[in-house]
């Protein structure tokens, strides 16, 4: 079985990171593939009881049920519970290790790598497909060293990078730009697209802050970084037959509505969504 491991890492928190991974997900299971989510740290204090009686964040346990695979403390191996500005209880595979200043969870980080490492390569060896959500953002270059979340991860398993950004927010651009610029030679490579999440009306009114990305106008930014813009939210929409709302509430849809950024579209099935969306199941 060919295996395949793909990052999302964001260019801020609440970027759309946990959304698009979901997302993927639900996608890459309905053409056939045995996909999973898996995030190697996450600092949460909401969790969710794994079917196999550990904790990890929540978010993880919305992306299984988007990929529709059991919940493992496998998915999210390092969870971390802040307790205080400096201080936080660390949950290691499933399992409360104990609590933690900053600086000594610091030290701990390489005993952590071990564990986040043993996860990954327990779900690579069962499914043909890892999504991996990164933490916060590569570009927090104070955080680099000995980091398990973002790049430290991808440089560690060798997997290609897709960054996210939110639009709604202000600034994106410059988000992707300065990230890009904060990250060094190598984990540039690893940056194979992006995504403009939250992306809303006239796409023609975004073209030309694209452009420079493809090659048009800035030529050299162009070339300096590679990238290909994957998509928009827009394009990632779910559609279904209005026959199937009440089953798709019930238990398909489940993780979309949890997010109150995603909006859901109802259609009459016709044919010409039958040929942009091919057989919806």
């Amino acid at each position: 079985m060919q295996r395949h491991t793909l990052m999302v890492q964001g260019t801020t928190s609440d970027a759309g990171k946990s959304t698009i991974v979901a997302g993927l997900g639900r996608l890459l299971q309905r053409r056939g593939n045995r996909v999973v989510p898996f995030k190697p740290q996450n600092m949460a204090l909401n969790s969710a009881v794994t079917a196999d009686g550990g904790e990890i964040g929540r978010a993880q346990a919305v992306q299984a049920d988007a990929c529709r695979v059991p919940t493992s403390v496998h998915m999210n191996p390092i969870l971390i519970k802040p307790s205080s500005d400096t201080g936080a209880q660390v949950i290691v595979q499933g399992k409360a290790l104990g609590n933690f200043e900053a600086g000594s969870f610091h030290d701990y980080k390489p005993k952590a790598m071990a564990a986040v490492l043993d996860s990954y390569q327990t779900l690579l060896q069962s499914h043909e497909c890892v999504l991996v959500e990164g933490a916060g953002s590569p570009a927090e270059i104070n955080l680099r060293e000995g980091d398990i979340a973002n790049m430290g991860f991808a440089e560690e398993v060798d997997c290609p990078v897709v960054l996210v950004t939110d639009i709604d927010r202000g600034g994106s651009f410059a988000h992707l730009v300065g990230t890009l610029e904060l990250l060094s030679d190598s984990e540039q490579q690893r940056v194979k697209g992006f995504f403009i999440n939250r992306f809303r009306g006239d796409l023609a009114l975004l073209q030309p802050a694209l452009d420079p990305f493809f090659g048009s106008g800035r030529e050299e930014l162009a070339r300096h970084f590679q990238t290909r813009r994957l998509g928009h939210d827009g394009e990632i929409r779910n559609h279904l037959p209005r026959s199937q709302a009440a089953k798709a509430f019930q238990s398909h849809f489940d993780e979309w509505f949890c997010e109150v950024d995603v909006g859901t579209r109802f259609y009459m099935a016709n044919a010409s969504l039958q040929q942009k969306f091919g057989n919806i199941r």
